[in-house]
């Protein structure tokens, strides 16, 4: 880990309908640090309570399960934040964070991040929102893990990771495409599983993957081939 100044939170969503001398004012309190790819930000367990910025680069949410293994919950890039929870209810970290690349990150003390939020209700309704979005998501996964065999649960998280593709209009696409063993540790199943599971879908023309990018060609039929496996796999459960 590096320690840095002179940087901006001009990139970070929580803050963008804030006043520019306001901004300044919070990027005056922050500390900016640099990790290395695989470098550990936060532990889990760890009593710090500060809220991290990323301003460049990535981090993986992590957790243990009581079998040992690591379970990868979400990836999280430039723009995001975390560490929220410990600085509003000051309990233990629940998960560890580490970066995945290179990554830039702004910390903010937890009593500079609840000022924030006592005085500026637009920044508390947007913590409110991803707050809300991580219950949603939680339930989710939830109802996957307990109704869909694994190869449904890698293509609803394909359907899931997508984005629109700027460049063709209808079509979708995940880039960079996570490593996966990581999109397997999210859903609970094996990295050879999400291999299967794709490599299945590449000769239908659905999916296709160039470089680090995954295609997702026909969303439509996508989303028809899970509904299909879903009724057809009548609520049983396999990894």
């Amino acid at each position: 880990m590096q320690i840095e100044t002179g940087r901006t939170l001009s990139g970070i969503g929580l803050f963008e309908d804030l006043d520019e001398a306001e901004r300044h004012r919070l990027e005056s309190r922050c500390t900016w640090r640099r990790y290395a790819s695989g470098e550990t930000v936060l532990e889990r367990g760890s009593e710090s309570r500060e809220v991290l910025f990323i301003i460049d680069g990535a981090v993986n949410i992590l957790n243990i399960s009581l079998s040992g293994r690591e379970v990868a919950y979400a990836t999280l890039r430039a723009g995001d934040c975390f560490g929220e929870l410990a600085a509003i209810d000051g309990k233990p970290r629940s998960a560890s964070v580490v970066a995945t690349e290179k990554t830039l990150v702004a910390v903010l003390a937890s009593e500079e991040f609840l000022t924030v939020l006592k005085e500026h209700v637009e920044v508390t309704f947007k913590v409110l929102q991803r707050l809300t979005s991580m219950v949603r998501m939680g339930d989710v996964r939830i109802m996957e893990l307990s109704t869909f065999a694994a190869t449904q649960r890698v293509y609803a998280e394909i359907l899931r990771m997508a984005k629109p593709d700027a460049a063709v209009p209808g079509r979708w696409v995940i880039h960079p495409l996570p490593p996966l063993r990581e999109i397997a540790s999210r859903i609970s199943t094996t990295r050879e599983t999400v291999a299967r599971a794709l490599s299945l879908l590449y000769p239908t023309g659905m999916v296709r993957r160039k470089g680090k990018s995954l295609y997702i060609l026909d969303r439509d039929k996508l989303e028809e081939t899970l509904a299909a496996l879903q009724q057809e796999g009548g609520g049983h459960h396999h990894v």
